[in-house]
């Protein structure tokens, strides 16, 4: 893909530029799991994932490389994915959602993007993570039966 300078966000490789391409989303996938890592409130979306995070962080930047208009690594390696499907075999409650984008939101700060790119991406971010989240309430919705 050929970089537009003046393309918005979400168009072409507009974000994937602004990220800093597949470098930089490998230094921001890095971080988000290192903070997941060390952040005691996120310890309950941190058990969600296996003790060795390489294959996670794999998963993740190929995921982000071709979802900001990059390559598309993760449908190379992988195969299709359908977000908030994948995600049902987990309990994802309010509490887990906060903490994976409250992780994302420190990586990102740390990535020296833009005011402006940072912001966006982070709010895109949120358009997944509330998909996940009201996902996982539609597939476990048992109620306990009373006698």
């Amino acid at each position: 893909m050929s970089t537009n300078l003046s393309a918005p966000f979400g168009v072409g490789d507009a974000s994937f530029q602004a990220a800093g391409g597949e470098s930089g989303l490998t230094r921001l996938v890095q971080d988000f799991y290192r903070i997941m890592d060390e952040r005691e409130d996120a310890a309950c979306v941190r058990r969600l994932y296996p003790d060795d995070l390489d294959e996670s962080r794999k998963r993740l930047g190929a995921f982000l490389c071709g979802w900001l208009g990059g390559p598309r690594r993760y449908a190379e390696r992988y195969g299709s994915i359908s977000i908030p499907q994948f995600h049902t075999r987990w309990s994802v409650g309010e509490a887990e959602r906060d903490a994976w984008l409250s992780c994302m939101a420190l990586a990102i700060t740390k990535q020296g993007y833009s005011d402006e790119f940072a912001g966006y991406l982070l709010a895109q971010l949120r358009i997944p993570a509330e998909r996940i989240f009201q996902a996982g309430q539609r597939v476990c919705p048992i109620q306990p039966t009373t006698l």
